[in-house]
């Protein structure tokens, strides 16, 4: 794994989650929830967000990003134009970040202990890819139930 494969493959699951919020055919139903369903696709795009900005932008881009992690679920109705605005902002930001790393520095140590044991950056990267790709899976999964 190198550097412009990891930023690729935020880049692809970054603009996919685009695409998902465009295809809602009504914008407010992008903060529905109904039933067992405990989070809107538009929380869990502001989660994703906020995510990719702790962990890349503040650890490794050194972005000063201040997370608000009890917001992302909060908050509501913010318009689409708006998150998909945030979405670019934060495909940006990884490209940046990442271009600081050498594929050398992969192998470095993440800067902050995020599991039971330090790990590479290559390591937590990779975990924020799975992370990012889980959410998207359930926001394909929410537009398919609620906007339908």
């Amino acid at each position: 794994m190198n550097i412009n494969e990891l930023i690729s493959f935020f880049e692809d699951d970054l603009n996919k989650l685009i695409t998902e919020l465009r295809l809602y055919k009504d914008e407010g139903n992008i903060w529905r929830i109904e039933r067992n369903i405990s989070n809107s696709a538009g929380n869990l795009s502001l989660h994703l967000i906020g995510n990719l900005h702790t962990f890349i932008g503040k650890e490794i881009g050194k972005t000063n990003y201040i997370r608000n992690r009890e917001l992302e679920f909060s908050q509501k109705n913010v318009s689409r134009a708006t998150l998909i605005n945030s979405i670019n902002d934060t495909i940006e930001m990884v490209r940046k970040s990442l271009l600081y790393l050498s594929d050398e520095g992969l192998k470095n140590d993440y800067p902050i202990l995020k599991f039971s044991k330090v790990e590479t950056n290559e390591y937590l990267l990779i975990h924020l890819i799975k992370h990012l790709t889980y959410h998207l899976g359930q926001i394909n999964y929410h537009r398919r139930l609620i906007d339908e």
